[in-house]
């Protein structure tokens, strides 16, 4: 019984030790890119419906390779927009994604990925193709604009 608790455990500490670190307030955002001199990584997405959002999270965002290297690089922001009731955001979370999405997606696509400087400036601008996460590193890391 001792083992199974055990092995319970380390599974779920394992799991957080490698899932993504969304966070969810473009202020703490910005403080802590400015903290760490880091790019803000902004997706709009919709979690349990957006087919092309859930693959971008199982292709790219939940891989090790890309977890590892937005670790070191990138904050991580997310505006979610779920649609089922089991899913439904804070009344106060939903309204700072409102606002991030008036902002930064005026034409709601999903999902949609912003990467801003650490004033919230936009550097770039992207979605969901199909590559490997070092394409979709090098994608969010050619801030053309």
């Amino acid at each position: 019984m001792k083992k199974l608790l055990f092995l319970s455990l380390f599974f779920i500490l394992s799991l957080n030790a490698f899932s993504q670190n969304w966070i969810k307030d473009i202020d703490e955002a910005k403080q802590i890119a400015s903290n760490e001199n880091k790019k803000i990584v902004l997706v709009f997405q919709g979690s349990d419906w957006c087919a092309p959002c859930i693959k971008l999270d199982r292709e790219i965002w939940s891989t090790n390779e890309f977890k590892e290297y937005a670790k070191k690089h990138y904050v991580m922001l997310q505006a979610d927009f779920p649609r089922k009731k089991k899913n439904k955001l804070s009344k106060e979370q939903g309204e700072k994604n409102n606002l991030l999405a008036e902002k930064y997606n005026k034409n709601g696509y999903f999902p949609f990925v912003v990467v801003l400087d650490k004033n919230g400036k936009v550097l770039e601008e992207t979605g969901y193709f199909k590559t490997t996460p070092q394409g979709y590193i090098d994608q969010l890391n050619s801030s053309s604009k």
